[in-house]
This record gives C-alpha cells, sequence and structure tokens, in this order.
C-alpha cells in the first residue's frame, strides 16, 4: 500500500512492476520475499541437508551443480509444498517472462526465451534436471505482473490496480490462491532428467514406493485437474515426466514381504534414511500430519479443495503473513 499511497511517477505500469521487484525481489541470487520465507518462523519448512536429498549419493558429474549447492528448503504455499526456490521463479523470472511478453507482444515467444533458460544456466546444463515445475512458476509470475493492470488475467477477477486520474487504486488484494497449483510440486510435476542422470534417479525414485503405499492420495493428481493443468501450460514447453511419478512408477499394490525387488515396508524411513526431494510426501514424513490448530479451518487439503472448497492462502496455514503483505 505504501508503493501506492507515495506513487509520483505517474501511469507507468513497468515503473509499478519494478518498484514491487525491488520491494520483494532483488538482484541477488535468493530474493528478498524467498529469503524471509526460508528463514521466518512463521512459514512452515523442512529443510534438506544436502547429503539427505534425493540426489544424495549420485555421482558428482551426474548432478553437477547440486552435488555442491543441495536443494532448497521445502514451504508450504496454497496448501502445496513446493521448494523455496519457486518464490524466486515467480518474481524474478516472471519478471522476465512479463518484460518479453512487452518487447515481443507475443507470450509464445517469451514462453520459448523462458524454456531456454531451463534448457541452459538455470536447468538442465549445470544440474543434469529440466524442471517443469520452474517453467510453471516463471508463468504465473508472468500472470501476476498482467494481472497487476488487467481484468481477467485471473478469470473472473478485475486487475488489482486501476488508474484513476493521477492516482493508483487498489481494487482487491494479491492471493496466492491465483497462481499456485499442484504443478509447482516437483514430485507432481516430475523434472526430466537427462541422459546422466535419469536411470539413477528412475532407480532413487522407486525407493520411495512405501510412502506411496502408504498414502497414494498424496501421490495423485485428479485427471480431470491435470488435464486442466496440461491445457493451461501447453505452450511452456514443459517435458512429459509422469512415467517417473510414483503413481505410474509404483505397482498397484505393495509386494508382499517374501517377493522379490521392492519390500512391503509400512515405515517410509526404511526405504532410505530422510530421502527428501522438496514434497508433500517428504516433508509430512519428517513433521507429520498438521494438528488442528483453532487458527486455520480442519481438512485444508487438496482432496477437500476438489471437493469445492478453496480456502484463500491464511486458510491453509501457507505463508500466512505473505497473504496479508502490503506490497502496494
Amino acid at each position: 500500500e505504501d508503493i501506492v499511497a507515495n506513487w509520483h511517477k505517474g501511469h507507468d505500469e513497468m515503473a509499478v512492476v519494478n518498484a514491487i521487484y525491488r520491494r520483494i525481489g532483488g538482484l541477488h541470487w535468493v530474493d528478498k520475499l524467498e529469503r524471509w520465507a526460508m528463514k521466518s518462523a512463521e512459514v512452515g519448512k523442512l529443510s534438506t541437508p544436502r547429503y539427505d536429498s534425493v540426489y544424495s549419493g549420485l555421482p558428482v558429474w551426474s548432478v553437477r551443480a547440486t552435488f555442491f549447492f543441495g536443494i532448497g528448503k521445502t514451504i508450504r504455499v496454497n496448501d502445496e509444498l513446493i521448494g523455496s526456490d519457486k518464490i524466486g521463479h515467480f518474481l524474478s523470472q516472471g519478471r522476465k517472462f512479463y518484460r518479453r511478453y512487452i518487447r515481443y507482444g507475443s507470450e509464445e515467444r517469451a514462453a520459448r526465451r523462458s524454456a531456454f533458460t531451463e534448457r541452459a544456466i538455470f536447468g538442465i546444463m549445470t544440474t543434469g534436471a529440466y524442471s517443469n515445475a520452474d517453467l510453471v512458476a516463471n508463468f504465473e509470475g508472468y500472470r501476476f505482473y498482467r494481472s497487476l493492470f488487467e481484468d481477467n488475467i485471473v478469470p473472473g477477477k478485475p486487475a488489482m490496480l486501476r488508474w484513476d486520474g493521477d492516482e493508483w487504486i487498489i481494487q482487491r488484494p494479491f492471493e496466492w490462491t491465483d497462481f499456485v497449483n499442484e504443478y509447482w510440486d516437483e514430485a507432481l510435476n516430475i523434472n526430466h532428467f537427462d541422459r546422466l542422470l535419469y536411470k539413477r534417479m528412475r532407480k532413487r525414485l522407486i525407493t520411495f514406493c512405501p510412502q506411496y503405499w502408504e498414502s497414494p492420495a498424496m501421490y495423485t493428481i485428479d485427471s480431470q485437474s491435470e488435464q486442466e493443468l496440461q491445457g493451461r501450460y501447453a505452450h511452456l514447453q514443459l517435458r512429459d515426466a509422469r512415467e517417473l511419478r510414483l503413481d505410474a512408477l509404483c505397482p498397484a499394490e505393495a509386494p508382499r514381504p517374501q517377493d522379490k525387488g521392492l519390500t512391503a515396508s509400512t515405515n517410509p524411513q526404511q526405504a532410505r534414511p530422510r530421502p527428501h526431494n522438496g514434497s508433500k510426501r517428504s516433508f509430512y514424513t519428517d513433521v507429520g500430519e498438521p494438528e488442528p490448530d483453532p487458527q486455520y479451518p480442519a481438512g485444508c487439503r487438496r482432496h477437500r479443495q476438489r471437493a469445492g472448497q478453496h480456502p484463500a492462502i491464511a486458510g491453509c496455514g501457507s505463508l500466512p503473513v505473505l497473504q496479508r503483505a502490503r506490497w502496494f
């Protein structure tokens, strides 16, 4: 609100975008909002030590930069568990996407450039992983910046800001629910891995099957939702890797203990010690299912949302301060 209250640069939409970005983004490797989410006690999170991640123990030449830097924290936003890096993709890469859209006048051309960055320094060249979820977060950040000034970018909602005479008017608040969905979660929107990493990651992901057998609904997206998401993001050059998602990778039923191969352990920790991959499943394995909290309505989970409940972020205990943040 203070950005709007102290605005003196006229009807300059890009100046507004840049002002918001400077406030919560930044020119450093980790954006300000991302860094706050990683450190704040108000945000539920799971830290994954470098030697405890899903990539631990793999050859350095296969995981490359990930070997040295590890993976980010897992945080909950809109009841989806996502890597903290997705906040940076939303703000920084989303802004770049928006600027390319303004320059080219084409969303498809801007999307091609976004996919190029994931093939290059931000993705497969340096890590062996092409992150479909990163591309989705980039695109949703672009939608956020457009929704500042354009009606119906978020279907059925007006722009967040309106120019009236010589000032900006705030028409509605920001809500993460307008942008975050299952395809931000890399356990559901699986990475595409290159030839050096694919076989090793497939073998590693199979060790998560005991978790899948224990709670299969936690690892699936209903077909209607997935069809809608695939249609929404069809132009982003996502690479289909659904064969590595646990609902496709694991047998439908847990094998008997005497069967060869995977064991039917009911304890996910027996598969691998804390094999976190930044997913909702690993989060709940370590910290347990959320206990009822009088601050938040009970049962705020994905299957409840699909049944017709679409709670605001504060109602899910998901970055509550972000939902109330006064960015403008």
